[in-house]
């Protein structure tokens, strides 16, 4: 299938600002007249997704393994109903979360990053990825207001170890950029803006 349009990937720590930000960026962006689409993953439409959604709350119990094959077949759905469709009609798609969340969070289970790229590598490479750099103290602290109960990974020593996976991830891979996320919202999104426009010339 061709790929007309532009795709777009916030990732980060729970609690680093990626829905924020995606909402930002999608107002953003319509008012410049684009056409966007905004998703996320893991998604509630597929079974795997579902499944995923029951682990991460702790409602049931898997292998770390299994868990990113679950992640693999919700993504491998998600781009084939959701994002490349939007693609190759032009528009401009904005995830929330995609393979890179499970390159960092796998590693942080222990699981070997060259095996969590293997298992991903058939998937659509994003034209540009905005890490959300946020300390996990701070990450657990924003978490913690909302007032829910926390999720598999919503812990500050596993965040420790995502973000530092994370961190790497601009060395490694092509059009990945760290952005400063424990700033006040408005200059979070200012720095989003300044390298969408760099990249989409508008």
């Amino acid at each position: 299938m061709a790929k007309k349009g532009f795709f777009v990937v916030f990732e980060g720590l729970d609690g680093s600002g990626q829905s924020t930000q995606v909402e930002l960026l999608v107002n953003y962006l319509k008012a410049k007249g684009c056409k966007v689409l905004a998703t996320k993953e893991p998604t509630l439409e597929s079974k795997a997704g579902r499944r995923i959604r029951q682990v991460l709350d702790e409602k049931v119990a898997i292998s770390a393994k299994n868990l990113q094959e679950l992640f693999k077949e919700d993504r491998g759905l998600h781009l084939k109903k959701v994002i490349l469709p939007a693609l190759k009609q032009g528009k401009i798609v904005i995830s929330d979360r995609y393979f890179f969340s499970s390159f960092a969070f796998g590693v942080s289970d222990g699981l070997d990053l060259d095996w969590l790229i293997k298992i991903n590598q058939k998937f659509l490479h994003p034209d540009l990825t905005l890490v959300l750099d946020v300390p996990a103290e701070i990450s657990v602290k924003r978490i913690e207001k909302r007032g829910k109960p926390k999720t598999l990974f919503e812990k500050k020593e596993k965040l420790a170890k995502v973000i530092k996976v994370y961190k790497s991830f601009p060395k490694r891979f092509p059009n990945v950029y760290l952005v400063e996320g424990k700033k006040p919202i408005p200059q979070v999104f200012q720095s989003v803006r300044k390298i969408v426009r760099s990249k989409l010339n508008i």
